[in-house]
């Protein structure tokens, strides 16, 4: 083949099937029923296909922009594989949100439940979990037979997932009910499965605890080294880490001054404390059922369609809908957005954690509906998709950076307040926290792996070391979060470096490319959102090239 479209065409059928789990995530057929292999000798293997597609790739032609795009992007993906695996982070790919351990157990949440067959297939990966459990318990195992273990605060987070996940409490426990009716000997195997898959996550949480934990590493910074090789593959640019570090704590001092204005607007005379104390447990200001905030945010995600698809963006009828569903228990931490398939049998979804929630302070859930759905990620992959044959199937359906991915999604917050659709001010002070705990997590991210002091002219704990306990702090004093909110966060700085960052470092970025464009003769915001849009999510340097040469 000598086309990238081609390649980058084939590349996505030939990493779904190297990745059952990556299919299901994309929604394509054929691979339901399989588990990728985890092991050390499954992760050659990726590596080993990554370097054959971009050796493919390199040898395609790149005639025009489009192709030259389409390219590069399948490049240094394949090059973000082969790198990782040079590194062996998949020795250590443990951590408290987006690890196998977790990619596992997630993977049923997006299969499809509607016909029998269906069924059949997640009947099968329930009796077969154990295959990719005992490869990445393998790959674990040689991780600390090198000597490169995970950090113990991600293996303790992780022990209390798995806890949940082998307990009486499961996920395995509660799958969706049938719509359809199923013969008994199915009824069986999913019940059966079910145990099995529980008594399987109970295994290698014993393992995790009486191996691993042992020998688990103290120290939660990974260093300045392996923290730039994270930026640059969660970014697409090389970054500066020492003047962004400066940079996110000018935006934190920044965001404090705009956010205590904020409180003030709210309950004149009260100190910030005070007012985010009484958002956070006031019912005026909350749903105070489950049945009453799935029905909230349903109504939040379609008054936002409304008010911005026609008028500021451009999108299809039948990629617009979107579901909102609440996330079983012992998952994800935080919301998060699960594209539709790529038949569109599967809608665009807004997962939401509960964890036995019946009270949900509204203040910040309206930008985090915005951030998640309409104008953000939902927005987002509907745009990427409506592109169609101008970016390659690649593209479409399997890259994302979150550089531009993440940034997109923070800066649609802030656009909704921008084009005066933040009806309350209490929503207000839920947008500013939220900037303000990406630009805390630009501070903290960069501090702690880099092992860099707090600034001396910082109003925070000047010059002092950081350390998780600092980092709550901030986030709690700061971004005013909730204590337990918190402190899974700075677990998931710790055990994820430099995704953190992506969401202010790559909101920024849209931001000076919008500055750029408005100097331009005949500068029109739709356009602008269009062109942002229209590579899918690629990297900083790529976007970049991208808009401004369109």
């Amino acid at each position: 083949m000598t086309n990238i479209y081609d390649v980058s065409d084939v590349a996505v059928d030939r990493f779904a099937a190297d990745d059952p789990i990556l299919a299901t995530e994309l929604g394509l057929a054929g691979h339901a029923h399989r588990w990728p292999d985890l092991s050390p000798g499954g992760a050659a293997d990726r590596r080993e296909l990554a370097a054959a597609i971009k050796a493919e790739a390199l040898a395609c032609p790149a005639e025009d922009a489009g192709a030259r795009l389409a390219r590069r992007v399948l490049v240094d993906d394949c090059d973000s594989i082969i790198d990782s695996f040079d590194a062996a982070e998949h020795l250590r790919d443990l951590n408290n949100i987006v690890s196998p351990h977790q990619n596992i157990r997630h993977t049923f949440d997006g299969m499809s439940t509607e016909t029998s067959e269906d069924w059949e297939h997640i009947a099968t990966r329930l009796e077969t979990i154990h295959e990719p459990v005992e490869g990445y318990r393998e790959s674990l195992a040689e991780g600390l037979r090198l000597g490169v273990p995970a950090a113990r605060r991600q293996v303790e987070a992780v022990l209390a997932q798995g806890d949940i996940a082998a307990g009486d409490g499961s996920a395995f426990l509660r799958l969706p009910k049938p719509e359809i009716e199923l013969d008994e000997g199915l009824w069986q195997r999913l019940r059966a499965g079910a145990e099995h898959a529980r008594t399987t996550f109970a295994g290698l949480t014993d393992w995790l605890r009486s191996t691993y934990l042992p020998e688990a590493v103290e120290e939660d910074a990974v260093g300045t080294e392996r923290h730039a090789r994270f930026c640059k593959r969660w970014l697409g640019t090389d970054l500066d880490l020492a003047q962004t570090y400066e940079w996110g704590w000018g935006e934190v001092e920044r965001l404090w001054v705009d956010l205590q204005g904020a409180c003030r607007a709210v309950e004149p005379g009260a100190e910030p404390a005070e007012t985010m104390e009484k958002l956070q447990t006031d019912p005026t200001y909350a749903a105070n059922s489950l049945e009453e905030f799935l029905e909230l945010m349903i109504a939040q995600q379609e008054t936002s369609r409304a008010a911005v698809v026609d008028t500021h963006f451009d999108i299809p009828a039948e990629l617009q809908p979107l579901d909102v569903k609440i996330e079983p228990a012992g998952g994800a931490a935080a919301p998060h957005y699960m594209p539709a398939s790529e038949d569109l049998s599967r809608n665009g979804c807004v997962w939401y954690p509960v964890d036995g929630k019946s009270f949900f302070p509204l203040f910040s859930e309206i930008t985090t509906a915005n951030h998640e759905g309409y104008p953000g990620h939902h927005l987002q992959f509907a745009a990427q998709i409506a592109q169609g044959d101008k970016l390659s199937r690649y593209q479409r359906l399997v890259s994302w950076n979150p550089g531009s991915g993440e940034g997109w999604a923070l800066y649609a917050e802030q656009l909704m307040d921008e084009l005066g659709l933040l009806e309350r001010p209490e929503y207000r002070v839920g947008l500013l926290a939220s900037q303000m705990f990406r630009a805390c997590r630009v501070a903290i991210d960069i501090g702690i792996h880099n092992r860099l002091p707090i600034p001396d002219g910082a109003t925070f704990h000047p010059g002092e070391t950081w350390t998780a306990e600092l980092a709550v702090e901030l986030l709690t004093t700061r971004a005013m979060s909730p204590l337990n909110d918190a402190t899974d966060e700075v677990i998931r700085y710790c055990g994820w470096p430099g995704q953190a960052i992506t969401y202010k470092v790559g909101e920024q970025a849209i931001l000076d490319l919008r500055a750029d464009a408005k100097t331009q003769p005949g500068f029109d915001l739709k356009d602008f959102h269009s062109k942002v849009l229209a590579p899918g999510a690629v990297g900083l340097d790529a976007l970049r090239q991208h808009v401004r040469s369109a």
